[in-house]
């Protein structure tokens, strides 16, 4: 384990270099580096409304494997990203069921969409952090770590929504479907009620 770096989710955004296409930044865990993985809408789509705890009302894909998993009493030990060969990140998924361990190979953006809901630990190796890494710096020019990142809050976007405004938009967008929307709708819900109390 001593080779493997930890990493956290630190977001989604949209990308820069595909159209269409939306960048998960993962983070090193006690370090400034991060690494930017293109990733497709429907599993950005996945990753963000659990980000955001929202509750679909119907199972996702991604939810289903892993309540399907989780009946047959598997666990879903780590997510390991071990290559990074033109352009493609790799990974590997460990699973076991008390008795046997195996890793299954998998697209990256699918293991973190699963590695999220199972809070299964997300790990890489040096040489990817030194190949696909990047450092955020602060105004200062400090280097900021994922925990530094992580305390800032975003600006809201509609603050003349009360909150009753915002639970009924949120519910509308869940209701068509639109989970990106209701993401971005319901970090500025959580705020506004955080900031109520």
């Amino acid at each position: 384990m001593s080779d493997k770096i930890k990493l956290t989710i630190l977001g989604i955004s949209t990308s820069q270099i595909q159209s269409g296409a939306y960048a998960l930044i993962l983070a090193q865990v006690d370090g400034p580096n991060q690494i930017p993985i293109v990733i497709g809408a429907a599993e950005a789509q996945s990753i963000a409304i659990k980000l955001e705890e929202i509750h679909p009302p119907r199972p996702l894909t991604h939810d289903l494997f892993v309540s399907f998993a989780h009946g047959f009493g598997i666990k879903m030990q780590e997510v390991f990203i071990y290559k990074f060969d033109d352009g493609v990140f790799y990974s590997e998924i460990t699973f076991s069921d008390g008795d046997r361990t195996i890793k299954i190979d998998s697209r990256t953006s699918d293991a973190i969409a699963l590695a999220i809901r199972t809070k299964a630990p997300i790990y890489t190796t040096a040489e990817i952090i030194s190949k696909t890494g990047f450092k955020m710096e602060s105004a200062d020019g400090k280097e900021l770590t994922a925990t530094d990142l992580s305390e800032e809050q975003p600006e809201p976007r509609i603050e003349n929504y009360t909150i009753e405004e915002l639970k009924k938009t949120l519910a509308q967008l869940i209701d068509e479907e639109k989970y990106e929307e209701a993401s971005e709708v319901n970090k500025i819900l959580q705020q506004k009620i955080k900031n109520a109390q």
